[in-house]
């Protein structure tokens, strides 16, 4: 703690304040005055914030009751924080975007069936609000961070409360359960701003490489995909029609692969579970911490700074997550360039999603960062060639065999010389029998 705060100086934090103060939040007396709050806390006093804040303050409390004796990170205020920011802007489903993804629809599957021997995926298209992005969304991000957000969590409760002032530390001790709840409730408003952000940006099911619905289903967020074709200065119709294409390549490689949502989530929840968190950042901070401040822990956060240097094993894990989410995306990619070979935008409509992969959304480095994982492969060129040239060289149905089982896909030295891959094609294949095809199959389930 700064000195202003251990002495409570001019617009510090006065520890005989905020010891009143917290005794009297704790004791269940919700008859807090937001000055008061403003006072204890060296907070200005906006009203709109302050009662911003407690609202925020009565929630984490509430689901610290709701908890009992094991608090941990609020995920219904992070889903509330999302959805309160997708709501900001938000635009009803127009008839116009219905009617350009239902004709892109038709044009799509039809020119992919001439591009891969994957079969179509019936039914219709789901088109979302931003909101409904979020609420969908939700489960599959709140699986892959709850490690890290966990451990983030005991961290900080445990470091801020053993550097408090002497005058809070009983206090503080007694209510280790609130710190932690507060430590959660903290990752979740980042987490959930970084989701609400993300329904901003977000174009389609698939767009962000992470496999959103068990059910592989294409979806669109209608507002977003709107936008975005119209800055694109190109024929809304071609537009559609090869972003449309796109998820629906994403999407029959999903249903017909039916192993490969749960590869991918096991192997990002493995690698998020063996995160480890930098505690001498976590006590540094708490050492410094000015509670007139709070952007300084909201930016190291965002900034990762929290998680601490990868061990070689992560390092491997990472790699291979990057492997699969590459042979996906490139796998993607070139069967929708094959679909829509025919279309005279199609070259400057892929061209706009590859500047717009490489750069990533904020929102998207937001949550890169409090998870420790980037969700674009940095091999997606070198997958693309290489799925390209095994098609070239031996027919789209024996490439797209390769999507079978998990033991045939292509590995990290293929991406880099497919000529292997290639050879074992042309000479039959090197698959699994039917009997431990079988085996496997069952097991995945």
């Amino acid at each position: 703690m700064n000195d202003n705060a251990n002495n409570g100086g001019p617009g510090g934090l006065n520890p005989e304040d905020f010891e009143a103060f917290m005794r009297q939040f704790l004791s269940g007396n919700s008859g807090i005055d937001n000055e008061q709050l403003a006072k204890a806390a060296g907070l200005p006093s906006d009203p709109a914030a302050l009662a911003a804040m407690m609202e925020q303050l009565k929630s984490a409390m509430s689901s610290l009751s709701a908890q009992g004796s094991n608090p941990g990170v609020n995920w219904e205020m992070a889903t509330a924080q999302a959805r309160g920011i997708a709501k900001t802007g938000a635009l009803a489903i127009s008839d116009g975007s219905r009617k350009s993804i239902q004709e892109a629809v038709s044009i799509g599957s039809l020119w992919l069936n001439e591009a891969t021997s994957i079969p179509e995926v019936t039914g219709e298209p789901k088109l979302l609000s931003r909101e409904l992005w979020v609420a969908d969304a939700m489960p599959l991000f709140q699986a892959l961070s709850e490690p890290v957000a966990n451990r983030m969590s005991e961290a900080l409760s445990e470091n801020l409360s053993m550097n408090a002032p002497e005058e809070l530390q009983e206090i503080l001790g007694s209510a280790s359960g609130v710190m932690k709840s507060a430590g959660g409730a903290l990752f979740a408003m980042q987490l959930g701003q970084a989701l609400g952000k993300l329904s901003q940006e977000v174009l389609t099911g698939g767009d962000i490489g992470l496999p959103i619905f068990k059910d592989s289903r294409a979806a669109f967020v209608t507002q977003n995909l709107e936008a975005f074709i119209t800055g694109l200065e190109i024929e809304k119709d071609q537009a559609y029609i090869y972003l449309v294409t796109r998820e629906l390549a994403h999407v029959r490689l999903f249903r017909h692969s039916k192993w490969l949502r749960e590869a991918i989530v096991s192997q990002i929840s493995k690698y998020a579970a063996e995160i480890s968190i930098d505690n001498t950042r976590i006590i540094e901070l708490a050492e410094e911490f000015d509670p007139q401040n709070p952007d300084e822990l909201r930016e190291a956060l965002q900034s990762g700074a929290f998680i601490a240097e990868r061990t070689s094993d992560q390092n491997d894990a990472l790699a291979s997550i990057e492997t699969l989410l590459a042979l996906i995306e490139g796998w993607v990619d070139v069967a929708t360039e094959t679909a829509t070979r025919r279309m005279p935008k199609a070259a400057a409509v892929a061209e706009a999603i590859r500047r717009r992969r490489a750069t990533g959304g904020p929102a998207e480095l937001t949550f890169g960062t409090l998870v420790g994982l980037e969700l674009r492969p940095r091999r997606l060129r070198e997958a693309s060639a290489m799925w390209r040239a095994i098609g070239e060289a031996v027919g789209n149905e024996k490439r797209d065999s390769l999507w079978d089982h998990p033991d045939l896909l292509p590995n990290s030295k293929d991406i880099e010389n497919p000529a292997g891959v290639i050879s074992k094609l042309r000479e039959g294949g090197d698959t699994p029998d039917a009997f431990d095809q079988a085996l496997r199959d069952l097991l995945d389930k």
